[in-house]
């Protein structure tokens, strides 16, 4: 498939082509874009130009002492990318249950001189000499997960670091070395526990359980600390000096890379993860997913992320009459929960690492097979599960059900800097506390615990998300940059930890914005409506009685108690005339503050 087909919005002008570019080798020069269907689309309105909003420069992220660290760094001449090295160190240390050094992620990155989106993929990967069998029992039957998440083979070449490093390389302004000086502090000083990190840190999540986490969470007395505490960190913050000095490497060759290993390969069931292993993981700067959404164009990063889904979600949506109804309409939410049933199928069938099976991207955005599927949303929700579609250029022999299902140990933040460059960035180890081992004051990621534990569905087809070497599992993460069709404006930049119910806050948000211009922080505030396979999740306490039982008439049996703590964050520009606007998920400990 030409470059250029991964950077048209459907029916675009070629002028629009160039607002996707990775740079001049990127869709400026790809040949013409092959025909998807795409044709057919009504053609880009060329509305008059509306002047473009100077971006607050700020932090939106899940803690204020990241928050405070990002903006030290802004506030010393950095740009986003500077920021948010400076950011995901600090997570590391006050929210280690949802990421850190030792995981991966996704990053969008939007240059406001340019008016270009690059996607950046820091997905962990497996180890050479990882089998299709690896988190099997000694009888065949798939481990549970609590055994196979503790185990040494749950953990991935770790990759958000080196991610980092290369968004640096080609966007920072400061020496990488400087970047690290305020999460350095707060760990050879201390910090006040937050309540996340100190109810995560008493639970009895297997992690939290472990020797790993008891050691770096106890106090001189032997108790665990809770929030208000004071949490010193010496290893984190010496792992932070060495990370500065080596540079965004230095998990992955040297010390810490050996740390890494021998942890991984410790009893119980210990992985194969290799010095080469470490040597051969190189993060991608990968050509984001675009499409077009109303009057927008939506971007997200290409497979293994899921961000197909929530592009999916969007055309089936557009293709219903959601934009005329609002939050308060049962038959509003009715084709939210339609739409994601559908997604959620295709998704669990075809996304993988693009690298080692045929994703069929092209054809899950095609406007005939949305056509198609969209006219399987009625007035009420089906009565049994949907299942996946044949979407142009699918293999459907080889393609497998896979209901893999991430446990929301992640975080989301967004930066916006004195220039207009945006990132927005989803990073995560997977699990509350990864696997529970750690090294060098960090915890190491489980990621390799979304791949499927059977390599074939009970049909016997292979399963695309299945275990091998060197493969990247499929991801959920899904960081969203949103811009106007007409004239490629900036628009919005969000995204939302919470394992496989990203896809649904992340869709929830964009429509609540871009389909019902409520103000971000209100889109945000909507209640999570989750639904996947024959199952309807609500977040109840922010859905009315009336509203639940409209819902049930029509279907929709709401239930509560999975996944309804999103922790969405973004920035947005809306509103006539145009102003900026941030928001927070109050769910969780996140804010905004400007530089």
């Amino acid at each position: 498939m030409p470059i250029l087909d991964r950077c048209h919005a459907w029916g675009a002008p070629a002028a629009l082509f160039a607002l996707f570019t990775l740079g001049a080798a990127g869709c400026r020069n790809a040949p013409a874009p092959a025909d998807t269907g795409a044709a057919n689309e009504p053609p880009v309105s060329h509305a008059v130009s509306v002047p473009q909003v100077r971006l607050t420069p700020g932090v939106a992220a899940a803690n204020p002492i990241a928050v405070e660290a990002g903006l030290e760094v802004l506030r010393a001449g950095g740009g986003a990318a500077d920021a948010a090295v400076a950011v995901q160190a600090a997570l590391g240390l006050v929210e280690p249950q949802s990421s850190g050094l030792g995981g991966g992620a996704f990053l969008l990155y939007y240059d406001a001189q340019t008016g270009t989106i690059a996607a950046f993929d820091g997905r962990e990967t497996a180890p050479a000499a990882a089998t299709p069998g690896m988190f099997l029992d000694d009888n065949g039957a798939p481990l549970s997960y609590q055994d196979a998440v503790t185990s040494g083979r749950s953990t991935g070449v770790p990759g958000a670091v080196a991610m980092l490093g290369l968004v640096h390389s080609k966007h920072g302004r400061l020496p990488w070395k400087s970047l690290f000086d305020a999460p350095i502090r707060a760990a050879d000083q201390g910090f006040v526990v937050p309540q996340r990190l100190g109810r995560f840190a008493n639970s009895t999540f297997a992690q939290a359980t472990l020797p790993d986490a008891r050691a770096l969470f106890s106090k001189p007395d032997g108790t665990i600390v809770k929030a208000g505490d004071t949490l010193r960190n010496p290893a984190y913050a010496e792992t932070l000096r060495t990370i500065a000095v080596r540079g965004p490497r230095a998990l992955l060759e040297g010390p810490l890379a050996e740390q890494i290993i021998a942890r991984t390969q410790a009893e119980p069931r210990p992985g194969t993860l290799t010095l080469q292993d470490m040597a051969a993981f190189h993060p991608a700067e990968v050509q984001p997913v675009c499409r077009t959404f109303r009057v927008y164009v939506v971007c997200v990063p290409p497979p293994p992320s899921s961000g197909v889904g929530v592009l999916e979600v969007l055309g089936l949506l557009e293709r219903t009459d959601i934009a005329s109804r609002g939050p308060t309409d049962p038959q509003a939410w009715l084709l939210f929960a339609e739409a994601s049933r559908l997604m959620y199928a295709d998704r669990d069938r075809y996304v993988a690492d693009p690298r080692f099976v045929a994703v069929p991207l092209e054809g899950l955005l095609d406007k005939g097979y949305l056509d198609n599927r969209a006219q399987l949303i009625g007035e009420r929700a089906a009565a049994s599960a949907p299942d996946a579609g044949t979407p142009p250029g699918a293999v459907m022999t080889r393609s497998g059900f896979d209901a893999t299902d991430e446990v929301p140990g992640t975080s989301h933040f967004v930066i916006v800097d004195d220039q207009g460059d945006v990132i927005s960035m989803t990073t995560s180890v997977e699990s509350l506390f990864g696997s529970g081992r750690a090294v060098g004051g960090f915890f190491l990621n489980n990621q390799l615990t979304d791949f499927s534990f059977t390599a074939v569905d009970a049909a016997g087809r292979p399963v695309a998300n299945a275990v091998a070497g060197g493969k990247r599992p499929r991801s959920s993460m899904s960081p969203a940059i949103v811009l106007r069709k007409a004239d490629g404006a900036f628009v919005a930049a969000v995204g939302s930890p919470g394992g496989s119910a990203i896809l649904a806050y992340n869709a929830k948000v964009l429509i609540g914005l871009l389909a019902w211009d409520l103000p971000l922080q209100d889109a945000i505030n909507l209640p999570n409506v989750i639904a996947r396979g024959a199952d309807f999740y609500g977040e109840m306490p922010r859905i009315s009685a009336e509203l639940a039982a409209q819902l049930a008439a029509k279907g929709v049996a709401l239930k509560s108690g999975r996944g309804e703590e999103s922790g969405l964050h973004g920035v947005a520009v809306r509103g006539n005339p145009p102003a900026f606007e941030t928001g927070a998920d109050p769910r969780r400990e996140g804010v905004w503050k400007p530089q």
